[in-house]
């Protein structure tokens, strides 16, 4: 990806973000003079995506080509002041809609965001599984006879599902689903089965080596990034590129909690390399 030369030595950046397009709260504009206020460099659009099925917080198809036009005005009008990117946060149903969905594939964007927010109930319903504790609780109910597991299994399954289909450049927030899960069933994530849910799909990742988002929106409010810091480690122990999103749907958070993140990766970055030099010296 293109981008991410722009930004390997340059940390004011973020690639991930809503506006008027789907569910954000202020015009593109706004987002891009708040970028341009907090020093950034690089600053990415990605709107959730056009989906198959009625959802309030995702653009519409007829919106599409006005937030492409839209993003090319902004583009050629702050030029000289910031680079602008046009993307798409793009929704994984299955193998008939994601990322590598053709429609996907030839809309002009210059990156493009793999994220898996719906899940399939078990008779058949696609599923909102990322708003809030209690929307996510009443869905727990009325869609998934309760059941934890089956909602962390599923949530999993098509996120390697998604890995394995490929078609996107960034893969987001991977392990969201925890935070909800997490408040409907605390000390879900520190039990065996979905531990080992985790991991696995962290082998896979470190196997694959998609570009990873480290996704800060949650941490303010609720004390969380994703993936978990847990995860993190590893991922730099592979080699996985790393990218620190804000996923900001107001213009005042563009830059919330990425400082912090940095700080980690660079703490964790230090370790790895120690370990790595510890066993060339023996």
């Amino acid at each position: 990806m293109d981008i991410l030369k722009a930004i390997s030595s340059d940390r004011r950046y973020t690639l991930h973000s809503h506006t008027q397009f789907c569910d954000g709260h202020a015009p593109m504009q706004d987002f891009v003079e708040a970028a341009i206020a907090a020093g950034f460099t690089n600053y990415g659009f990605s709107p959730h995506s056009p989906v198959p099925i009625e959802s309030p917080c995702n653009m519409s198809f007829d919106d599409v080509p006005r937030y492409l036009a839209e993003f090319a005005r902004l583009k050629e009008l702050y030029s000289v002041r910031i680079n602008l990117y046009a993307s798409m946060e793009i929704d994984y149903f299955g193998p008939d809609w994601g990322p590598s969905n053709e429609y996907f594939v030839n809309l002009p964007l210059d990156y493009r965001i793999g994220s898996v927010h719906f899940i399939k109930a078990k008779d058949g319903e696609i599923i909102d599984v990322d708003g809030s504790a209690e929307r996510f609780k009443a869905n727990m109910a009325l869609h998934f006879g309760n059941d934890v597991r089956y909602v962390a299994e599923t949530f999993f399954n098509s996120s390697v599902a998604m890995v394995e289909a490929g078609g996107f450049d960034i893969i987001g927030h991977f392990d969201k689903i925890a935070q909800n899960l997490s408040y409907y069933q605390p000390g879900v994530e520190d039990c065996s089965w979905y531990r080992s849910l985790v991991d696995d799909f962290v082998s896979l990742i470190c196997s694959r080596k998609p570009i990873v988002e480290v996704n800060t929106k949650a941490k303010v409010l609720h004390g969380r990034i994703f993936p978990s810091e847990r995860y993190l480690p590893r991922l730099i122990d592979a080699g996985v590129h790393i990218v620190v999103n804000s996923d900001a749907h107001e213009p005042r958070l563009i830059d919330a909690s990425r400082d912090y993140v940095f700080d980690l990766i660079d703490r964790y970055e230090t370790l790895s390399a120690t370990r790595k030099n510890d066993c060339v010296a023996l």
